[in-house]
């Protein structure tokens, strides 16, 4: 007890609604459900943990955890609660030089928090509870308080946790997996997991796998409490980096946007903790991709600021040209044309620099010549926004991409035709603009992609001024059809690129 209110789990509580009486009765009741009927809370108590920073012990944390996210509709984790023992807990954002989010955290709670995390978001998918309550934290405070942890060296012997006793970790709510050795045999396994998850994503988009994902990552987060041989850990810090990356991908891809943040978070932390500083530049780039659809182009910047920075001197320079490309587009977002034409020639150069004598990690297979073209296409159209010259330069490169993309890239398809159509209706040509909509329409029905969504949407705001063509008539009369019932969810002020 430190005699300072907990403020994190007193605003939580506000939230909540609760008594301090009722929610003393309901730790109880949970509690007897995960098997510990011997606890007894009273109002007292939950009086000391709010008003005197009193953390209890094991298992009322996690108790607490899971009654939170149940009530809240979102993941609630024992790091949000402030009940973490070691270090500052209670502190109110950004007061007193302490980041928002409690990120960076301490190299040994890596493995408990994103298994935690992912425990609790495990639980709202299996009671089928959706809910995206939480803020996004700023991109300025997630670079400013990531700085100076992304920019030391990042070896294994000095950052991984070191834990004699594989049960080390922290307690981390349900879907606790069995600490146990694994071999090399196993991580390959993990690995080409990945690359169907990765596979499926790119073709249907995020939304039917998502739990897959989010429960392959739970394992692996469990894994990672047993302390196994140097090489092996640092293979299993890259599986959870990149599954993080994925689950936060199509978190955001299906509008969770608070908890696709988070993934991304940890897919940074993963990623360093294995040494790999390029990964973890890579995943905070994703986070920037995500404030730029959100309409939120400043903190996209200084996320990307950081990305670039913080990757290191092993990053290979076609992965460099692709964190160009999301500086490109949020200055394009910002209406900063030349700033945007002088980045995306510094994406190509890189581009065209990489020989390819090095092959590139499994992570950047994704990234080629056809999205180096959607990229551009996607800043160009959103540039025309601001400068409708710019429309046709847009309609240049997404033709491009379209003609370079290969076989299972379908949600990127849809992306390069719904730019095409938008700049086309920029650049004042309905009927090339109502072709390449239909065909994106037409390669919409198998997608769970709520981004294209987002983007269609964006699309049918610009088929207004056309209204009394006939065939622009008949076009949004079938985007109205083909886009959902909106259900209370906030998002996508601007586009996002695949």
């Amino acid at each position: 007890m430190n005699g300072q209110p907990n403020t994190r789990l007193s605003d939580l509580f506000g939230l909540a609604g609760w008594s301090k009486g009722e929610l003393a009765r309901l730790v109880n009741r949970q509690a007897a459900a995960m098997g510990h009927p011997q606890l007894a809370t009273d109002t007292s108590r939950v009086r000391r943990w709010i008003d005197m920073g009193e953390i209890p012990r094991d298992p009322v944390p996690r108790v607490l955890a899971v009654l939170f996210t149940e009530r809240l509709g979102r993941v609630v984790t024992i790091e949000d609660l402030g009940l973490v023992r070691h270090g500052r807990v209670g502190k109110q954002r950004g007061a007193g030089g302490e980041n928002p989010d409690g990120v960076p955290w301490a190299p040994e709670r890596t493995a408990a928090v994103l298994t935690e995390f992912t425990g609790m978001d495990l639980m709202l998918n299996r009671r089928g509870v959706v809910g995206a309550g939480a803020a996004l934290a700023a991109g300025s405070a997630l670079s400013s308080a990531m700085h100076d942890w992304l920019h030391t060296d990042p070896t294994l012997k000095a950052d991984a946790p070191r834990l004699d006793d594989p049960l080390h970790a922290d307690p981390a709510g349900f879907d606790r997996y069995e600490a146990a050795p694994i071999g090399s045999q196993e991580i390959e396994e993990l690995e080409r997991s990945v690359e169907v998850f990765r596979a499926w994503d790119a073709s249907r988009g995020g939304g039917l796998q998502r739990k897959a994902v989010v429960g392959q990552l739970n394992e692996v987060g469990g894994m990672l409490t047993y302390r196994h041989p140097d090489h092996l850990q640092r293979r299993l810090w890259g599986v959870a980096a990149n599954l993080a990356v994925l689950a936060g991908w199509m978190s955001h891809d299906v509008g969770l946007e608070p908890t696709a943040q988070k993934y991304f978070v940890i897919a940074a932390h993963a990623a360093r903790e294995g040494g790999d500083r390029p990964r973890a530049g890579e995943a905070l780039s994703r986070a920037a991709r995500q404030m730029v659809h959100l309409g939120k182009p400043d903190d996209a910047l200084d996320l990307m600021k950081l990305a670039k920075s913080g990757s290191g001197d092993q990053t290979l320079p076609r992965t460099r040209a692709m964190l160009h490309t999301i500086e490109a587009w949020a200055q394009a977002s910002m209406g900063k044309g030349q700033a945007m034409r002088r980045t995306l020639g510094v994406a190509e150069d890189l581009f065209v620099s990489d020989k390819g004598d090095v092959p590139p990690p499994s992570w950047m297979q994704m990234f080629d010549e056809a999205d180096l073209h959607g990229m551009q296409a996607l800043a160009y159209r959103t540039l025309a926004e601001h400068d409708p010259a710019a429309a046709h330069v847009a309609q240049r490169h997404a033709k491009e991409a379209i003609a370079l993309r290969t076989k299972g890239r379908d949600r990127s398809t849809i992306f390069d035709y719904i730019s095409l159509a938008s700049a086309c209706f920029i650049a004042d040509d309905p009927e090339q603009a109502d072709r390449y909509a239909r065909l994106a329409l037409v390669s919409m029905g198998s997608n769970s992609s709520h981004r294209t969504w987002d983007r269609l949407r964006e699309m049918y705001r610009l088929t207004a001024q056309y209204a009394g063509y006939p065939k622009i008539e008949d076009l949004r009369e079938e985007i109205k059809h083909a886009l959902p019932k909106a259900k209370g969810r906030s998002g996508g002020g601007r586009w996002a690129q695949a």
